[in-house]
């Protein structure tokens, strides 16, 4: 059957299992919209083409498969490419259609011309133009392939306004055919040699990242914790992989079981800034490295390692369930990490439960984890406040916590709460913002209260770029801390103009009965919105912001 390029790409990524295309329109990539609705894929519009990317990504990191971009060519492009580098830096599989003037007039100054490939190129894992009508589902094809093996990223498509109008007939591709599931497993050698250390440990411990959240083996880290307990530490996409209750998980205690661990165990996360770079103090010289990640390349960067297994995580974890068969008595080592934990713990518990106006921001997250169930999706888009609700809120499984990330873009958190709500209708969506933060991107709220995608936004309102501005002060001084304060704005009353249920809050005690009121909204299905003016806390004092 002869259909035009839109339908091609449409028909694609029906078979790539694609029901939501997010975008902003363009007039590029019309028939792209219109073969969409002939294949029932729901076109969800935003209000900036950076949400739309951030949409995706979200998409990918709930469901574990990529989420879909199309953007119109020169703005549109340029408009999603921090999107595109806070994928590739977190490693999230994403597909980007990016329109683009006639092939014909390259170079001769159509509207919205311009070379987006070579500003493409270095934040994604791969960038094709397409210049053919009937290769237009190749191209598809291919994209969700690359972006889906070895270190999953973002794959860009670029599609020109005369090859997507255009007339063709085409092979369609099946993706069980066209790709593989196949994910690496550890090389005989460096295992054995991982077994080995492990059975000599005596305090070991485990850091979980972000790759663990592409395994197909999640029950491996439970096998292995059974099997040889140690103090686990959990990152970026991996938050939720143990359960909050579970006897290995800690969070607050990491610095004094480095200092004390003879072997740790790296899964899928960087010696980055997160872990000091792999430097002392915080890293002992002594202490033996296993380090397990897909891409070979990073294994020594910025220290060097005992073992390195080029693997999935959960593959690495499965290997070394089977193979170690001896360890030493950990009880004693876990109780002390234990006990780190729970006297960092009872400093936060004052907080968590102070009764002053207006509220602690312990507080406000306290009294929100009342909320969050099993099920309950969590976007964290701002500094300070979102890094106090990573300790407070509880998750329960890998995908339901979504943040910055190590590119630290702020911004991302309509985008990942409008995609989780698509993709996951049953559970709910809370994200969390800062003043800040939220200020980015708030008019996305009309685009959520208009196509129905009732999502609670929590607002952390403390005036100012708080993490910023902490440091400021302690270096410059007050009277020099300029660009970083903020006023407390009334963020409930643009939500409620914007079609939202809107509450503010200035006190402890209005927190609870202003949460139900906006899971009731939603419940209901409409977005809702609750701006809490909080107070000071020292708790995040000494925190790195660059």
């Amino acid at each position: 059957m002869m259909a035009h390029g839109g339908r091609l790409v449409a028909e694609q990524l029906q078979r790539e299992g694609v029901t939501h295309l997010f975008t902003l329109c363009g007039g590029h990539i019309q028939n792209i919209y219109d073969g969409c609705l002939d294949v029932g894929i729901r076109v969800v519009d935003v209000r900036h083409e950076q949400t739309a990317g951030h949409a995706a990504d979200g998409w990918a990191r709930v469901t574990g498969v990529p989420g879909v971009v199309a953007v119109t060519a020169g703005p549109g492009v340029t408009d999603v490419v921090t999107a595109l580098a806070n994928a590739q830096r977190a490693q999230v599989p994403l597909v980007c259609i990016g329109g683009a003037g006639p092939a014909l007039l390259t170079d001769r100054g159509s509207l919205q011309d311009m070379n987006h490939l070579d500003l493409i190129k270095s934040i994604t894992k791969a960038s094709y133009r397409v210049l053919h009508t009937e290769r237009l589902p190749e191209y598809v094809s291919t994209a969700f392939r690359v972006a889906m093996s070895g270190v999953p990223g973002p794959v860009y498509l670029e599609m020109p306004l005369d090859v997507l109008m255009g007339f063709g007939e085409s092979e369609f591709f099946d993706p069980k055919t066209a790709r593989s599931l196949a994910q690496p497993a550890p090389d005989p050698a460096e295992l054995a040699a991982a077994i080995a250390l492990l059975e000599q440990a005596e305090r070991p411990m485990l850091i979980l990242g972000s790759q663990f959240r592409w395994s197909r083996d999640t029950r491996a880290l439970y096998d292995l914790l059974e099997k040889f307990p140690m103090p686990t530490f959990v990152n970026g996409m991996a938050r939720g992989a143990l359960r909050p209750e579970h006897p290995c998980g800690f969070t607050r205690s990491r610095k004094m079981a480095l200092a004390n661990a003879d072997v740790v165990v790296m899964c899928g996360t960087p010696f980055d800034f997160r872990l000091d770079y792999g430097r002392e103090p915080t890293w002992q010289p002594g202490t033996r490295i296993i380090k397990i990640d897909r891409d070979a390349t990073t294994l020594g960067h910025n220290r060097g390692i005992d073992v390195g297994l080029v693997a999935d995580t959960g593959l690495a974890l499965r290997a070394l369930v089977d193979g170690v068969s001896k360890f030493a008595d950990t009880a004693g080592w876990l109780a002390s990490v234990r006990a780190a934990e729970d006297k960092s713990r009872a400093k936060m518990a004052l907080e968590m439960q102070a009764d002053g106006d207006p509220p602690n921001p312990l507080r406000v997250c306290a009294e929100l984890d009342r909320f969050i169930d099993d099920d309950t999706i969590v976007v964290g888009d701002g500094g300070d406040f979102v890094a106090t609700a990573a300790y407070v809120l509880k998750v329960r499984w890998p995908g339901l916590w979504m943040d910055p990330g190590p590119l630290g873009t702020l911004g991302v958190g309509p985008g990942y709460a409008m995609a989780a709500k698509l993709a996951r209708p049953g559970a709910k969506v809370v994200a969390v913002f800062g003043d800040g933060a939220f200020g980015l991107h708030a008019m996305e709220l009309e685009a959520m209260a208009r196509q129905g995608i009732p999502v609670v936004c929590v607002i952390g309102n403390d005036a100012g770029w708080t993490q910023i501005r902490r440091g400021q002060v302690e270096f410059f001084g007050e009277e020099r801390a300029v660009a970083t304060g903020l006023a407390y704005t009334r963020y409930e009353q643009v939500a409620e103009a914007l079609g939202c249920h809107a509450e503010w809050v200035e006190t402890a005690a209005g927190l609870a009965p202003a949460y139900a009121r906006a899971f009731a909204a939603a419940e209901a299905g409409r977005p809702a919105v609750v701006n809490v003016k909080i107070a000071a806390s020292e708790f995040r004092k000494g925190a790195i912001s660059v």
